[in-house]
């Protein structure tokens, strides 16, 4: 069954046996299906889930680590990922054959992942390489469909996470003249611009168009950047932090490297999300802190950290809508469906775009 079909058949309501529960009844039927079940059963849940679904997972984490604890959870049969369908994939990758990635919600997706799909990018590397010849290299965040990875991994490349996207990013530049970043451009510019790397030597792939957007001389370009984003750390603006300096004149600033380049470079501090969470924790009693990302951490951040004074930095942000398909609900009807052995929503990756996948991971973990 394709992912579009999958996603329609996911669209089918709920239960009756489910919708009519309370959130008591719910809680207490997702306790006794979690103790029947034991160390069968791995819940993985994603830093951006709301608390509802959080207070079940075993362990928190962003997406790569959350699909390396699950292949290394050997005696769990069944993985119910609380996250988005790309982090699912990569579990299923890293995870061995007996064992079952199930996703609660198949209309968990995530945008910037959707943004770049595996035919824009056959027919933009052809096009690339009629201008630059064997010259480019390319790199994905580990935020993409596991078909891009293994497109990745198949060309000679790796994926990146936000905490090492530096460190890869040197790497590629050290293998290849130029490198194609994908599928989010905040992410390769912040990284690359970082790293020394000018803004006019950064060109932009616009995978509508098919083209290369660029002034200037072709040969001068180093980092093409796929024009995709994160649809959530892409609303976070100046007018934000314009707004939060007049307010509180001595907070900090703090904001994932998925935010626009304009934003991270007027914040005081950017990093990935185990950084931002790293940072509040080790900050002094009593400090004032705004954050750039998303809102369902900003409120757990809150909560755990009421020594300090924590905002948003955008006010009005939304969590992100397709992490929260995920709910109570959706993760009781997951795990009753394993109970009465009737899967629903498993995550298969093609074995063959598995194998390059891995390659492209593999690439990156050697060298972090």
């Amino acid at each position: 069954m394709g992912l579009l079909e999958e996603i329609t058949k996911s669209k089918k309501e709920l239960p009756e046996s489910v919708l009519t529960l309370s959130q008591e009844e719910m809680e207490m039927r997702v306790k006794e299906i979690k103790k029947k079940l034991g160390t069968k059963l791995f819940i993985p849940g994603h830093h951006y889930q709301k608390d509802e679904v959080i207070q079940f997972a075993d362990t928190v984490g962003d997406s790569l680590q959350l699909a390396q604890v699950s292949a290394r959870n050997t005696e769990a049969e069944y993985i119910v990922f609380c996250g988005v369908h790309f982090m699912a994939e990569t579990a299923d990758i890293l995870t061995k054959e007996n064992q079952h990635v199930i996703l609660p919600d198949m209309r968990a997706g995530c945008s910037m992942a959707d943004m770049a799909d595996i035919y824009q990018t056959e027919k933009a590397w052809r096009k690339l390489g009629e201008l630059f010849g064997d010259t480019i290299i390319p790199l994905t965040y580990v935020n993409s469909t596991a078909a891009i990875k293994a497109f990745v991994g198949e060309n000679g490349g790796a994926t990146v996470t936000s905490s090492n996207a530096h460190k890869m990013v040197k790497w590629a530049l050290g293998e290849k003249e130029r490198i194609l970043f994908l599928p989010d451009q905040h992410l390769g510019r912040n990284t690359a611009a970082d790293l020394g790397i000018p803004l006019s030597e950064m060109g932009i792939w616009d995978p509508i168009k098919n083209e290369l957007q660029f002034e200037g001389e072709l040969e001068k370009v180093k980092v093409i950047l796929w024009k995709g984003h994160c649809s959530v750390h892409e609303n976070f603006t100046v007018k934000n932090i314009e707004q939060v300096r007049k307010n509180y004149p001595e907070m900090n600033i703090i904001v994932h490297p998925e935010c626009t380049r304009e934003v991270v470079e007027k914040s005081d501090l950017n990093g990935s999300t185990k950084y931002i969470i790293e940072t509040i924790s080790n900050a002094p009693s009593g400090s004032s802190w705004a954050i750039g990302t998303e809102m369902n951490l900003v409120q757990r951040i809150i909560a755990q950290h009421k020594d300090k004074h924590i905002i948003s930095l955008n006010p009005y942000m939304c969590p992100c809508l397709t992490m929260n398909r995920i709910d109570l609900p959706h993760l009781l009807w997951s795990l009753e469906n394993i109970v009465n052995n009737n899967f629903q929503n498993v995550i298969k990756v093609d074995r063959q775009v598995a194998e390059n996948a891995v390659h492209a991971l593999d690439r990156m973990l050697i060298r972090v």
